[in-house]
């Protein structure tokens, strides 16, 4: 295996080009192998998955790759970094394994289905002393980048309030979706990560007092822990700064658009907010306020889908190894379990 040096200082280089394995390359596994590749940081040395027909079109991107059939087979390349999007159910115990055979990894989000289970990978990535990073990836739009900044930049004044809106007016195409004992949720797992994740990362993680929700499937109120996944979901954080966030999430929502999509974050001094244009899953707008006014702040096109993980690929390839960062995981999924009321 190249060696990594165990420096987290991004000005010193590893030996060599990180070599790369691929688990999962149905249509976001691919795009982050494109994105990924294109940071020429890296070498992709093996590809597994269930469908030949999708481990061929991978090859296509990277002709000199190897199918291989399981994880262990990836891990016996001996690659340094295992890149995961597999179902969710899997993600824990796949990026645990990976992990404690020395790999770095990138996984798609959930990183589990409860708090313990990514308490537990984050454990092992800590003890491994190896990156771990998952697919936030809305907080790498330019948009969401620059309102950061500004929240950060205190020119907002107090931040007092946030709404957070993710409606999918489709909903997922596979199966085990569906099945809470292999997603851990339905809306709320799937959409509503990335816009708690949002809230607390633009905010700097403030810890998170109170939560209440009210979660549905199918128009009907869920209760505490159902057995069913929710297809709609509204949640309330109190955090400790005294703010409120409220979020709402859904699939198949009658929304008359594909999606909508927004985070707004307003202070004493003003306003700044990300939403998506035309109902699109890709194009956005960020604003800031003041009053009655507004200024723009970015527009599309923004080329972001790939950037959370180009971004693991870099640091990875420059010799980083565990990052604190991924304590953070935790916390977002903490958060999550008090939505479900688990």
């Amino acid at each position: 295996m190249p060696q990594i040096l165990t420096s987290t200082a991004p000005d010193r280089p590893a030996l060599a080009r990180p070599r790369l394995g691929f688990l999962g390359v149905g249509w976001i596994g691919r795009h982050r192998m494109k994105a990924i590749l294109e940071t020429n940081a890296i070498e992709v040395a093996a590809v597994a998955d269930p469908s030949p027909e999708m481990a061929e079109e991978a090859r296509r991107l990277a002709p000199e790759v190897k199918l291989v059939a399981t994880l262990d087979d990836l891990l016996d390349e001996q690659v340094d970094g295992i890149v995961i999007a597999t179902p969710s159910a899997l993600h824990a115990e796949q990026s645990i394994r990976a992990l404690e055979r020395g790999a770095a990894v990138f996984c798609q989000k959930p990183l589990g289905r409860t708090a313990a289970e990514v308490r537990a990978v984050v454990s092992a990535a800590r003890k491994a002393d190896r990156l771990l990073a998952v697919d936030l990836s809305y907080r790498f739009t330019e948009g969401m980048q620059r309102i950061r900044e500004v929240v950060q930049s205190g020119e907002l004044g107090r931040i007092y309030a946030v709404d957070l809106v993710f409606h999918n007016a489709y909903g997922p195409d596979k199966d085990w979706f569906y099945d809470p004992a292999l997603s851990g949720g339905g809306c709320v797992m799937d959409l509503g990560v990335h816009l708690v994740d949002l809230a607390l990362w633009t905010l700097d993680f403030p810890s998170v007092s109170h939560v209440s929700s009210k979660l549905f499937g199918d128009g009907e109120p869920l209760g505490i822990q159902p057995d069913r996944v929710e297809d709609y979901a509204v949640a309330t954080l109190e955090l400790s700064t005294g703010a409120a966030v409220r979020l709402a999430c859904s699939w198949r929502l009658h929304a008359g658009c594909d999606a909508v999509i927004s985070a707004s974050f307003f202070g004493t001094e003003g306003g700044a907010a990300l939403r998506n244009v035309n109902g699109s899953f890709y194009d956005f707008v960020a604003e800031r306020y003041r009053a009655t006014a507004r200024e723009g702040l970015t527009e599309p096109p923004d080329e972001w889908g790939g950037r959370a993980a180009a971004d693991w690929a870099r640091r990875l390839a420059t010799g980083y190894r565990f990052d604190t960062a991924a304590e953070r995981l935790v916390e977002v999924a903490g958060v999550l379990d008090r939505i479900y009321g688990r």
